[in-house]
C-alpha cells in the first residue's frame, strides 16, 4: 500500500472544505432542527462530480476509486454527516447496484441522471420485520406477463420520499431462500408506488429517512436487475463496498469531533492554563487520535483491496464495525472535554455525539460485523 496521499484526493479536499463553508455550515443547525432535507444541495454536489463518485466517466460520473470516495464521505461528514449519510447511500447503495449489476441499457438509462445529482437514489433493503434477517423479508413480486407486481413496504431507507429511483430487493420466490429474492429498479411516480412514514431521529436529521411502500405496483421486468432470484446475493455484495461509506461516514464523525475538542482544549482556561495542559484531558486527546489513525488505516487497506478487485468481505466489515465504535467513543470524550458547554447547541460535538450512534447499527450492526469476521476467519 501506498500511504501518500494523492494530488487528486488533496483537491478534493480542499474543494469540499469550500463547498461547505459556503453551503453547509451557515445552514445545518437549521437542517438538523427541522429535519429538511437540502435537495437543492444534492444538485450542487452533483455539479461537482460527487454525486458519482464511482461511476465511470461514460455514464457521466467521476470515475474515481474508492481511496477517493473515502476522501468525499470523510471531509463532508467532518462538517455535516448527515449530508455526509445521504451522499453516501446514493453513491454505494442506488447506483452502484445499477452500476454492478444493471446492463447497458439500464446503466445509460438511470447513471447519468444519478451521477449529475438531477436525481436522487434510494435503495431497499429492511422491512419492519426483518432487519438483520433481511433474508425473510415479506415484500414480494409476483410475475404478471412482461409485468411483476410489487406489494409490501421497506423502512429506514434514505431518501424513502425525495428519492427518483429505488434500487429495492423483494421476494420472488420462497420465504427465507437467498436465492428467491430478486433486485427491482422502481422510478418515482410509478402507479402503486408511494412513500410512507418519515422517521423523527435522534440525528442524522437532515438526511430523510422514511418507507416506501408497494401497493399492486406494476414492474417491467426491463426494470430487473441482473438475474431473477440473485437480488439478496447482489444486496450481499453491495454492502461490503457500502460498509467502506460508513466507515468513512464515522471516520468523517470522529476527526469532526476531535478537531473540535482539540481546539476547545487549547483555548478553554481553567485553575489559570488551558485544560489541554491536565493530564485527564491530554490523554483523552491520545487516545482519540490514536483510535482515528487506526480507523483510517483499516479504511484505506478496505478500499486498497476493493480498487484491486479483490474480496473485502472480512476487512470490510473490520473497517466498519472498528470505526463506527470509534466514532461514538470519540463523540463521547469531545462532549466530555467541552464540559457543560458539549451539552449545548452552541457547539458542533453534541451534533457528532447524536450522529455518531447511527453508524454503529446502519447497513449492519457491530453485532452483525462481528457476525461476518468470525464466521470468516474461522474458516481460515
Amino acid at each position: 500500500m501506498n500511504f501518500e496521499v494523492s494530488e487528486t484526493r488533496k483537491m478534493i479536499a480542499e474543494s469540499i472544505r469550500d463547498f461547505a463553508k459556503l453551503h453547509i455550515s451557515p445552514f445545518m443547525m437549521d437542517w438538523d432542527e427541522k429535519q429538511i432535507f437540502p435537495i437543492d444541495l444534492f444538485h450542487k454536489l452533483g455539479e461537482m462530480g460527487f454525486m458519482g463518485v464511482l461511476v465511470p466517466e461514460e455514464y457521466g460520473g467521476s470515475g474515481l476509486g474508492y481511496h477517493e470516495y473515502i476522501t468525499v464521505i470523510e471531509e463532508i461528514s467532518k462538517v455535516d454527516s448527515s449530508i455526509g449519510l445521504s451522499l453516501a447511500a446514493h453513491n454505494s447503495l442506488c447506483t452502484n447496484h445499477i452500476l454492478e449489476f444493471g446492463n447497458e441499457e439500464q446503466k445509460k438509462k438511470w447513471l447519468p441522471k444519478l451521477a449529475s445529482g438531477k436525481w436522487i437514489g434510494a435503495w431497499g433493503l429492511t422491512e419492519h420485520n426483518t432487519g438483520s434477517d433481511a433474508g425473510n423479508m415479506s415484500t414480494t413480486a409476483v410475475e404478471d406477463g412482461d409485468y411483476y407486481i410489487i406489494n409490501g413496504a421497506k423502512n429506514f431507507i434514505t431518501h424513502g420520499k425525495s428519492g427518483n429511483i429505488a434500487v429495492v430487493i423483494v421476494r420472488t420466490g420462497k420465504k427465507g431462500d437467498s436465492h428467491g429474492m430478486t433486485a427491482f429498479a422502481v422510478e418515482k411516480g410509478t402507479p402503486g408506488f408511494t412513500s410512507g412514514k418519515k422517521e423523527n431521529k435522534l440525528g442524522m436529521r437532515a438526511s430523510e429517512t422514511a418507507e416506501l411502500v408497494f401497493d399492486n405496483c406494476r414492474v417491467h421486468k426491463n426494470n430487473i436487475l441482473g438475474k431473477i432470484g440473485d437480488g439478496f446475493i447482489q444486496s450481499l455484495k453491495i454492502l461490503d463496498g457500502g460498509r467502506i461509506s460508513i466507515g468513512a461516514l464515522s471516520l468523517g464523525i470522529s476527526k469532526g469531533a476531535y478537531e473540535a475538542a482539540l481546539k476547545y482544549s487549547k483555548e478553554r482556561e481553567q485553575f489559570g492554563k488551558p485544560i489541554s495542559h491536565f493530564q485527564g484531558i491530554s490523554f483523552k486527546l491520545a487516545d482519540m487520535a490514536t483510535e482515528i489513525e487506526a480507523s483510517e488505516l483499516l479504511l484505506h487497506k478496505a478500499a486498497y483491496l476493493k480498487n484491486k478487485g479483490e474480496r473485502i468481505v472480512t476487512i470490510g466489515a473490520m473497517a466498519k464495525m472498528y470505526a463506527s465504535e470509534v466514532s461514538v467513543k470519540v463523540a463521547n470524550e469531545a462532549v466530555q472535554i467541552h464540559g457543560g458547554y458539549g451539552y449545548t447547541k452552541d457547539y458542533p460535538v453534541e451534533k457528532f455525539y447524536r450522529d455518531a450512534k447511527l453508524c454503529t447499527i446502519g447497513e449492519g450492526t457491530t453485532e452483525i460485523q462481528k457476525l461476518v469476521i468470525s464466521r470468516n476467519i474461522l474458516k481460515e
